[in-house]
């Protein structure tokens, strides 16, 4: 069994072609695709966000108004940059959203991907501590978010209010209980994994890797997963993690499907340097419903998995993103034992 949820980049472009001209667009269609999501069953629609592109940047208020407009879907991003958030702030954003969608957000944070533009956290005013880089800011800020998810008090009240205070510290509110349980790490290695473990947050495999062995995308991650399966073993949570990967996949079943993905999904793995560090990139999928189950078949990663995010070309419009994920999840997912 699966859960199946789609990723948008949220990506827009005033450009002929584009059926997402402008941010307006961007955010109005992505609240749309995630009722359209419910409705056709999925179990999650997840949102990248990136700063200074024209995609999707601010998550909470999508993430508020999506929860406003559906009852059941999971809500959620992949993922938060961390190095540009105040995690205080951040935490009365989530708290919010969260109480609007009923206890639906899963929210994937991270140290992020390369960025628009150098450095683009000192703009929001932030650096790392002296001998630190971003990466370590990163965590840092993640460590203070998942402090005020606990709920405790920490700030002492003023003596003269101006208005009536709950007896000892106050915590940040508004405060959505189990929130804590429902934080994801994006991971790019095997070590950034079992740290997440240890901090007790849920894994979200990213699409690239550090190249750690040489070995194919789908066996590094999976082992990937393992390791950090046996980290959150070791550190002694009582619940049970959950795991999510993404991957673009395409079923071809007719003719505007071959227009677009008819050249094949990347047949092999990329390689390629991030931060002066050698990565992997995973190989997308597209062909016949029978052939994508025997290709699907074979990708270690996937079984690995609890969650599957399919990544969805939202600048196609919301019609042909519903079409998309309506074949995957009748005509490929049943023979995969995913439903």
């Amino acid at each position: 069994m699966k859960n199946l949820g789609f990723l948008s980049f949220g990506h827009w472009a005033p450009e002929r072609g584009s059926a997402v001209q402008t941010a307006s667009d961007a955010l109005l269609q992505s609240i749309d695709l995630a009722v359209a999501a419910e409705e056709l069953g999925l179990d999650g629609a997840y949102f990248r966000v990136h700063h200074f592109a024209r995609q999707l940047a601010s998550p909470f208020p999508l993430l508020a108004a999506i929860g406003a407009k559906t009852s059941k879907i999971e809500i959620g991003t992949g993922v938060i940059d961390m190095r540009y958030e105040n995690p205080l702030y951040m935490a009365e954003d989530a708290g919010a959203a969260d109480l609007i969608a009923g206890g639906r957000l899963q929210l994937g944070l991270s140290r992020g991907s390369p960025e628009q533009v150098i450095d683009g956290w000192r703009h929001f005013g932030y650096q790392p501590a002296e001998g630190e880089d971003g990466s370590d800011m990163a965590r840092h800020h993640a460590q203070v978010f998942l402090q005020q998810l606990e709920g405790r008090g920490f700030a002492q009240p003023n003596p003269r209010p101006m208005f009536p205070n709950p007896p000892g510290l106050l915590r940040l509110e508004p405060h959505s209980e189990g929130l804590i349980d429902r934080i994801w790490w994006g991971s790019g290695s095997n070590a950034t994994a079992e740290w997440a473990a240890m901090m007790g947050m849920n894994l979200q495999s990213s699409t690239l890797k550090d190249d750690e062995t040489g070995e194919p995308f789908h066996v590094q991650q999976a082992k990937q997963i393992r390791a950090y399966r046996a980290a959150w073993k070791a550190a002694g949570h009582t619940r049970e993690p959950r795991v999510s990967v993404s991957r673009s996949i395409f079923a071809l079943v007719n003719d505007m499907d071959r227009m677009y993905f008819g050249q094949g999904g990347k047949d092999s793995d990329q390689i390629g340097m991030i931060d002066q560090t050698r990565s992997i990139f995973g190989r997308g999928y597209a062909d016949t419903p029978d052939r994508l189950i025997d290709q699907l078949k074979k990708d270690e990663a996937i079984a690995e998995a609890d969650t599957l995010l399919l990544t969805v070309p939202n600048m196609l419009g919301v019609e042909y993103n519903v079409h998309v994920l309506d074949t995957i999840l009748n005509e490929v997912a049943p023979a995969l034992g995913w439903r």
